[in-house]
């Protein structure tokens, strides 16, 4: 199974597609799609629905996992990066995808083990897991590997039942 996991965001938008197979687990690329400031949030929106919609037709993924929203104090923020979510789950939606949507805390507490790691140690142990040479970086990528791990621990525990 391919899994891309999403963190979703309107100044950068995390992505890593993990596959499963024969019970081991590897990253086959991630990365971050960023958009400009000065660009309009309708521009902003089209590149981030662009560049996802080319990331799910070079990776061809058989599940979509990705971040839910927690409460941000800036609602305008909140707001934003919601509309955003919103054209990554159109995007998977129109390539008939599974989609998966893990809280924060489940993403934490399924790669580490504890609900209130910080980003350092999410980081640290998706190179751990993914024998990785070192940390995906921005914060962002790792987290959207830490999402897809997430949906492939889950997806596992699923096929066991």
């Amino acid at each position: 199974m391919r899994i891309l996991g999403i963190d979703p965001g309107i100044g950068r938008v995390g992505w890593g597609i993990v596959r499963t197979e024969n019970g081991e687990l590897r990253m086959e690329n991630c990365g971050c799609i960023e958009t400009s400031k000065v660009l309009s949030v309708e521009l902003r929106l089209k590149e981030v629905y662009e560049q996802i919609v080319q990331i799910i037709r070079e990776y061809k993924p058989d599940a979509v996992a990705i971040e839910e929203l927690f409460f941000n104090t800036n609602v305008t923020t909140a707001l934003t990066v919601g509309q955003a979510r919103g054209v990554l789950l159109l995007a998977a939606a129109q390539h008939n995808l599974q989609i998966a949507a893990y809280k924060p805390q489940e993403v934490k507490i399924a790669v580490t083990g504890y609900g209130r790691a910080t980003k350092g140690q999410v980081g640290q142990m998706v190179k751990t897991i993914l024998k990785l040479s070192k940390v995906p970086t921005p914060d962002d990528t790792a987290d959207a590997l830490a999402i897809a791990l997430t949906h492939a621990f889950s997806y596992k525990v699923h096929m066991l039942k």
